[in-house]
């Protein structure tokens, strides 16, 4: 048996932003996440929770050190991305408007899916890439 199938895991998406405080008041209104807990000192986000549903991102602010001299943030290599983070929500349709109002740029406009729900494609204040879609991969195929 393969590791995978021997563990229990939750894989939580990570992002750094260089004014983190003003990402996770955005995220929240933007996006619908919650506070699940902040750790920081003035205007540096040591580390930050923030959970919609069941599921969780955490995000820090930009600094120097082991782990961020490994990152880039998307306006230094144009805009581009290797990952983005996909969240299930129950109504696409509000959850696009509400994003959209809060100044979410869209990149992909909100369409039905072949393979199942509706979802759009967006860019939060500082470049990262995000889908939002209804799909539940988890549901029992029709």
């Amino acid at each position: 048996m393969d590791l995978a199938a021997r563990t229990t895991a939750t894989i939580i998406p990570c992002l750094r932003y260089r004014d983190a405080p003003a990402a996770i008041d955005w995220l929240c209104r933007a996006f619908g996440f919650q506070r699940h807990a902040v750790y920081q000192d003035g205007d540096v986000v040591h580390h930050a929770q923030l959970v919609f549903g069941n599921g969780m991102i955490m995000l820090g602010s930009v600094q120097p050190g082991e782990w961020g001299s490994n990152m880039i943030q998307p306006d230094e290599v144009g805009g581009m991305e290797t990952q983005s983070a996909c969240v299930i929500v129950n109504d696409a349709d509000a959850h696009y408007a509400q994003a959209k109002a809060a100044g979410a740029e869209i990149v992909i406009d909100i369409a039905d899916q072949d393979y199942g729900g509706r979802g759009y494609a967006c860019r939060d204040p500082e470049g990262h890439l995000w889908w939002f879609g209804s799909y539940d991969p988890w549901a029992p195929a029709m």
